[in-house]
């Protein structure tokens, strides 16, 4: 997919006030630290198009960008983020979970990764509840360029165990990125376009 526009829409805390289009949407979620906004970056070839900041847990509203005019690239709160407080948390759990349970137009889910690390309860336990919510998800490592391949298929096997140890059928579609060398950008886009030329090919569209 060759991406000729990319553009901000709209910010908000509830999923209600999300664009009413009827085009797809692709959600992008992961722990706060994980390099999303530069991930987003790489993805749309911007340098500015979702912030990114020394301090984790910048995003927090949920944040639309229209790709191409005819899909869009939701931009979703980090989970875990020890400083954020309890209650701040709690909010953006809600808004988060209203997203995924009833937003008509989402078609996928990108959950992020650190490739750098072992498999995070957290981030096990979220995949299992969008599998709960049968929220189609993919999981995307990132940041491979800081580790060498051969720990990255490593650490993929490692999750692979754990999530069949958890009654997983199967492991979701994997992506492995680099922000820094664009590893990736062309097969995460190439994946959405696939999705985007069935839908719209068998009308299976809201």
């Amino acid at each position: 997919m060759k991406i000729n526009t990319a553009e901000f829409v709209v910010s908000n805390s509830d999923a209600k006030k999300c664009p009413n289009e009827p085009i797809p949407e692709y959600a992008f979620i992961g722990r706060s630290n994980v390099g999303k906004s530069s991930l987003i970056n790489m993805l749309t070839n911007q340098k500015y198009l979702a912030k990114t900041s020394s301090r984790p847990g910048k995003t927090q509203l949920i944040n639309h960008f229209k790709i191409n005019s005819n899909w869009y690239l939701v931009d979703l709160p980090g989970y875990g983020y020890a400083k954020v407080s309890k209650k701040t948390k709690a909010v953006f759990q809600k808004f988060i979970t209203d997203y995924f349970e009833n937003r008509q137009q989402l078609v996928s889910a990108f959950v992020l990764v650190d490739i750098r690390h072992e498999a995070q309860k957290i981030d096990l336990e979220f995949m299992q509840y969008l599998g709960e919510t049968e929220v189609p998800f993919s999981i995307i490592f990132t940041k491979a360029d800081k580790v060498g391949k051969q720990k990255v298929h490593g650490l993929i096997a490692d999750y692979r165990k754990k999530m069949l140890a958890n009654n997983w059928e199967e492991m979701p579609p994997c992506f492995i990125t680099s922000s820094e060398d664009k590893t990736g950008r062309d097969e995460v886009l190439d994946y959405i376009e696939e999705i985007n030329v069935e839908m719209f090919k068998n009308q299976n569209f809201i």
